[in-house]
């Protein structure tokens, strides 16, 4: 089966967007639908992964949605990119850490084609960009696998609004700082994703 492409203009409901997920990840399990991989932005929500805890909360008044995907504590907004997925592992080795090195290499490549360096961190998963002597993290991974089927997905901060970040310590990294493409380019968001889909396809394909 092909992979389907998806593409929304105006910002998604987060409880909308998980609800599609599910039920797409459910017939990718059953061989009833194709792949997905879906381009999205959501309207300002602050969302927890299952390894997140209460301290990473700085800001108390906030509601934090938890979700059944892997990873902390992360704040979605306009103008972030966000990128879910349902993708079948099952026809890719059953190989867990080498689809999420897929991911960063995507990611990467990606802001490579607009000479933007940027580097994966084993230690702290994401995409990170040394920017004023300081490393800081541009993009965030969160995957959930279930029967070899992986969901959830990725978001880039493109020009969205990083005092949201502030609230929280974002995937639970104390003391490290968030940047937006809009820091260190003038990208536009439509060229960025272009080139991201056409990496992802690429390397989802070999």
């Amino acid at each position: 089966m092909s992979i389907e492409i998806k593409r929304s203009v105006k910002p998604v409901n987060y409880y909308d967007a998980i609800r599609l997920l599910e039920e797409r990840l459910e017939k990718v399990i059953n061989n009833k639908a194709n792949e997905l991989i879906w381009f999205l932005e959501h309207n300002e929500i602050y969302t927890a992964g299952k390894n997140f805890n209460q301290s990473e909360i700085l800001d108390k008044s906030i509601k934090v949605i938890k979700t059944s995907r892997g990873g902390k504590i992360t704040n979605h907004s306009p103008g972030q990119l966000v990128c879910y997925f349902v993708i079948n592992l099952n026809k890719r080795n059953k190989d867990i850490r080498k689809f999420i090195l897929l991911l960063e290499n995507s990611i990467i490549d990606t802001f490579k084609e607009f000479k933007i360096k940027t580097n994966s961190d084993r230690k702290n998963i994401g995409i990170w960009i040394n920017h004023k002597n300081e490393s800081k993290k541009i993009a965030a991974i969160g995957i959930r696998v279930r029967k070899w089927i992986a969901y959830h997905g990725f978001s880039i901060n493109i020009n969205n609004n990083l005092n949201n970040f502030k609230k929280i310590i974002p995937c639970g990294l104390k003391g490290r700082k968030v940047i937006s493409l809009k820091d260190v380019s003038k990208i536009k968001y439509s060229n960025f994703i272009k080139i991201l889909e056409k990496k992802l396809i690429k390397n989802l394909s070999v």
